[in-house]
């Protein structure tokens, strides 16, 4: 039976003035994790190095952009120099656009991808540069769901989580095939309840928000823990997370068809789609009207739903002619100063004109 292996006392997070970063970096120090904080948010970089210290733990705030491969490396320095040896790297940093890809400027689609994805990998590259001299250390990268199933108005992030996940497969088999001691894990996280939303760039004219169901920021910092300290390679967050991963794997393309009503089928005037939505549309605009019915002294009489009680066939207060397209009352037995009323639904001009001829009677 394999023993977990020692919590390492040294850590470095990156995004970790707000979101998860932050959420992870208090929770390492909880289970007693001196933790260097990389963001470029002085402010943010600040009042999490207090709530760390509040926990009892040191803390050094380093403002870094992740982008920047030489940046990274001097806070790699810098936090090694104040707490000690780097044991356990979690590279959290992330951004994005909200717009479509051709609303999307070069410039934010650039940045997206420089700290999501180049931002994991120069942190992991500066992570083994220190870890492999003593041949011991843990790096987790954090990863999304949208990994493996790409979503509209998002390719700036999905692209980085799609190469983050090739990136860390192939990183992991290279330290296999080393036969080397320092363990690369990933966590796939679900929607998360983070400022990304209010801090990202977007064309789109409403405030973007998280799909549902959202998380917040605390659980996946103590599934973040937990990976770090366990043996599993990949571990993904949330049932319904594992579903979409599921889904992805069988159906990769389900999203992309995924649409309210298709287009074509909605504005073609011809189609049994278009008459059926038609229909529908005009049936909710049809009035309910109040009348009192007339009876005929010629016609056989029908007993009123509200007031028999026999068979289930007069259980209805109106009903269709078979063969017209008028409405057509059924006869009430009652006296007329006892005021039986029966609902009569009137079908619009336009209504009658669109009905087809082998329709059905519609009875209510």
């Amino acid at each position: 039976m394999r023993t977990r292996p020692p919590f390492p006392g040294v850590a470095v997070v990156t995004g970790a003035s707000a979101g998860v970063g932050r959420a992870t970096a208090v929770e390492l120090a909880r289970h007693g994790c001196d933790v260097a904080l990389l963001a470029r948010g002085s402010a943010g970089l600040d009042a999490a190095a207090r709530e760390v210290e509040r926990c009892g733990r040191r803390a050094v705030a380093v403002p870094t952009d992740v982008a920047c491969y030489d940046e990274v490396a001097d806070a790699a320095r810098a936090a090694e120099a104040a707490l000690g040896p780097i044991e356990l790297w979690c590279n959290v940093a992330m951004t994005t656009v909200f717009a479509p890809i051709a609303d999307t400027m070069p410039a934010d689609f650039a940045r997206a991808v420089d700290v999501t994805f180049l931002g994991q990998v120069w942190g992991t590259k500066v992570a083994l540069a220190h870890m492999t001299p003593v041949d011991r250390g843990t790096i987790v990268n954090v990863g999304s769901a949208l990994a493996y199933l790409g979503i509209p108005l998002q390719a700036a992030y999905c692209a980085s989580k799609f190469a983050c996940r090739g990136f860390s497969q192939s990183v992991r088999a290279e330290l296999l095939h080393a036969n080397s001691s320092i363990r690369l894990h990933m966590v796939e996280l679900p929607a998360v309840n983070t400022p990304q939303f209010d801090w990202c760039a977007t064309t789109l004219h409403h405030k973007p928000r998280p799909v549902a169901p959202v998380y917040k920021p605390e659980t996946a910092a103590r599934a973040i823990v937990r990976t770090a300290r366990g043996h599993k390679a990949n571990r993904i967050l949330g049932v319904w997370n594992r579903g979409v991963v599921l889904a992805a794997s069988i159906v990769p393309n389900v999203a992309v068809h995924l649409r309210r009503e298709p287009p074509s089928r909605a504005k073609s005037p011809t189609s049994r789609f278009g008459r059926l939505v038609r229909r529908t549309c005009a049936l909710r605009r049809t009035t309910t009207v109040i009348t009192e019915p007339k009876v005929d002294s010629a016609a056989k009489p029908t007993a009123c739903s509200t007031h028999s009680s026999g068979s289930r066939h007069r259980r209805r207060s109106a009903t269709w002619s078979a063969r017209s397209l008028t409405p057509r009352p059924i006869a009430c037995t009652r006296r007329a100063d006892d005021s039986c009323p029966t609902r009569v639904h009137a079908w619009t001009q336009r209504d009658l004109t669109e009905r087809p001829s082998n329709h059905r009677p519609w009875r209510t």
